[in-house]
């Protein structure tokens, strides 16, 4: 492990000066308070969080198109962390599939501790940088992905070894923290900051700061997504059809995307084998589905950027 590493992570030991650790002063009675004045006080610490984020709003856009621009050279998305971090990175990674139809391993989520660190505590594996630089060598990085690392003290060690093993791997590096002045931004091209201060609880960032990393997580992916033309306006009309929910949601995408009544837009749906961006191009353009699909693969599936075309070259 690099000296600097080494000597980065020898901080975490002394925490009394992160934001986060503090004691929050409007909270200090809050176990003598009714259940209704306890749900207004973490009620009112939750508001402080979307305007921290919004604070962070250019890292992120600058953040979601240095994502776009790997991703469209073949790389992954990969986010990487300890304890509700980790996890947090893990269910963003998790929904993107279905919800995007992207391919699962474009978008990673890997947690200090392993798959099994998903549903138990594994804490100590938070402490070790070197493995944090194992598991980026498990996981292949290389220069095309972007890793996320995720830590709301941005002093973890394991996120530490991470990131630094990342970006000597000539891999894009983001660091996700939530303290001013974290050691992680050695490591990081792009440092997103959302400081949401002291928590109800002191020192337990499952709460401000696991909901600013959510919020976060939510805008990279999302953003990423939508850059790289997985939506139709606000559709999601990539969705993965897979359940009874999930088919209602893709028919209403239909109706609202080509603008039928249900009868016709299943009729669309179906001739296009439930894949919604085909039955939307088909119905807009007065195109075959099968014409749709092929008009669709030469525009690398951009429903957009197919309709266009597709109306232009209409007589």
């Amino acid at each position: 492990m690099p000296n600097d590493l080494r000597a980065l992570g020898d901080q975490t030991q002394s925490d009394a000066a992160l934001a986060t650790e503090q004691i929050n002063p409007a909270t200090v009675d809050i176990d003598r308070r009714s259940s209704l004045e306890m749900v207004r006080a973490i009620n009112a610490e939750d508001a402080r969080v979307a305007e921290a984020v919004g604070r962070e709003a250019p890292q992120i856009a600058a953040a979601i198109e240095a994502i776009a621009a790997r991703m469209r050279r073949g790389g992954r998305l990969i986010y990487i962390g300890a304890g509700t971090s980790g996890r947090l990175g893990a269910l963003d990674a998790i929904e993107c599939p279905p919800t995007f139809n992207i391919a699962p391993e474009r978008i990673v989520g890997w947690v200090a501790g392993g798959p099994s660190a998903l549903a138990a505590a594994a804490e100590a594996a938070e402490d070790s940088a070197e493995q944090g630089q194992a598991d980026i060598e498990r996981l292949a990085v290389a220069e095309p992905d972007v890793v996320v690392g995720i830590t709301a003290s941005g002093r973890t060690p394991y996120a530490l070894g991470a990131l630094s093993c990342a970006r000597a791997r000539g891999a894009f590096t983001i660091g996700l923290v939530c303290n001013a002045n974290a050691p992680l931004a050695r490591y990081a091209d792009i440092v997103i900051a959302p400081l949401v201060g002291p928590e109800v609880i002191a020192g337990s960032t499952r709460l401000k700061a696991g909901t600013a990393q959510k919020m976060t997580l939510n805008m990279l992916s999302t953003g990423t997504m939508l850059l790289l033309g997985k939506t139709f306006g606000n559709l999601m009309v990539d969705v993965q059809a897979t359940n009874d929910k999930l088919r209602r949601r893709a028919l209403g995408i239909v109706q609202a995307g080509a603008g039928l009544d249900p009868a016709a837009a299943e009729g669309a749906l179906q001739a296009a084998g439930g894949d919604a961006r085909v039955a939307i191009l088909a119905s807009r353009a007065g195109i075959a589905p099968d014409l749709a699909r092929v008009r669709l693969a030469a525009h690398g599936g951009i429903l957009r950027a197919a309709l266009d075309d597709a109306l232009d070259a209409a007589p």
